[in-house]
C-alpha cells in the first residue's frame, strides 16, 4: 500500500489512466470489428469508408502509446489487404 502522499497520488493517477486506456483500447477493437463486418458482408465501398475511420482511431491510439506503432501498422495493413481481396 502507498505510504507517502506522492505514492498515494500516483496510485490515484494510475487508476484514472488505466480507465482511460481501457476505454481507448475498447474503441480500437470496435473500430476494427466494424471493418471486419463490412469485409464479411462483401461491401467494398462501405468497407473503405469504415476503414478510413478505423485508420484514424488506430493512429490516435498508437500516438498515445496505448498500442505499439508496429501493431497499429500491422492492423492497418491486414485490414487494407482484406479489403483489396474483396472480389
Amino acid at each position: 500500500m502507498a505510504n507517502s502522499a506522492q505514492a498515494r497520488k500516483r496510485a490515484r493517477q494510475a487508476v484514472a489512466h488505466n480507465k482511460h486506456n481501457a476505454s481507448m483500447r475498447s474503441m480500437l477493437r470496435t473500430a476494427i470489428k466494424r471493418v471486419r463486418q463490412a469485409i464479411e458482408a462483401g461491401d467494398k465501398a462501405t468497407a473503405n469508408d469504415v476503414f478510413k475511420q478505423a485508420t484514424s482511431v488506430i493512429d490516435r491510439v498508437a500516438d498515445k502509446q496505448i498500442i505499439h506503432k508496429n501493431k497499429a501498422a500491422r492492423h492497418k495493413s491486414r485490414l487494407s489487404a482484406a479489403i483489396k481481396a474483396i472480389a
